[in-house]
């Protein structure tokens, strides 16, 4: 059974795990070790949560697989890129997954909530940032849809950016 809910702020310290639990195995190999703890540090602290789930520009939405969490998304509606002309296009920031829960098809469900969020809010589509070399999130949204679109840089610390790829599904 599936379930998704809006996380809270009474679900800091989960965000906090669920992102360095998914983050390492996916990006942990990207950077070296010192430049991924200092991304961590900066961007998975329960204070920099508290900052984001209180904003109302963030959604987080927490999935949970026979009532253990999965993974969680990020998006941001109305937040438009200069790779896409429409201004109303949601990014999606995270769509992190446990990988115990990987080929459960459960991101998938999560992909297609947050799609059904955003066409609910009148937007074009969604876009993401995926790292050139996360070879599996790629066909992942291949798969469901999306297109390359442009390139970016992604800081990872002061003295690491790794090459990302821009993808967008478009409504």
């Amino acid at each position: 059974m599936i379930d998704i809910r809006k996380a809270t702020t009474k679900d800091l310290h989960l965000l906090a795990s669920l992102s360095t639990e998914s983050f390492i195995p996916a990006h942990g190999h990207s950077a070296p070790k010192g430049d991924i703890s200092s991304y961590i540090e900066a961007n998975f602290s329960i204070e920099n949560f508290k900052k984001e789930i209180i904003n109302p520009n963030f959604e987080y939405y927490l999935i949970f697989h026979k009532s253990k969490v999965a993974g969680y998304s990020k998006i941001i509606f109305n937040y438009p890129t200069n790779h896409i002309s429409d201004l109303q296009v949601t990014k999606m920031e995270r769509l992190y997954l446990l990988k115990e829960f990987y080929g459960l098809e459960i991101g998938l469900k999560l992909m297609k909530f947050n799609t059904e969020l955003a066409k609910k809010k009148k937007q074009s589509g969604i876009w993401l940032e995926v790292w050139i070399k996360n070879f599996r999130a790629i066909k992942f949204y291949k798969k469901v849809g999306f297109e390359i679109v442009g390139e970016a840089n992604f800081t990872v610390s002061k003295t690491h950016s790794n090459p990302n790829y821009i993808m967008y599904l478009e409504f």
